[in-house]
């Protein structure tokens, strides 16, 4: 599978817990600060923008 790509594990994982998703694909850069920081205001936008992090290539 190319490196780029989500599997149905880690957008469940982005769904139940935002951070850990991004966590988990990106380390502790940018993207997880500001994946929880968005969860913090609201846990919807932490969600779609942990899918979309996720998911892009």
């Amino acid at each position: 599978m190319k490196e780029g790509t989500a599997n149905c594990v880690d957008i469940l994982i982005a769904i139940i817990l935002p951070p850990l998703g991004v966590f988990l694909k990106f380390g502790c850069k940018v993207e997880f600060w500001l994946c929880l920081l968005l969860t913090f205001l609201g846990y919807l936008p932490g969600i779609i923008y942990a899918i979309y992090a996720i998911t892009k290539e």
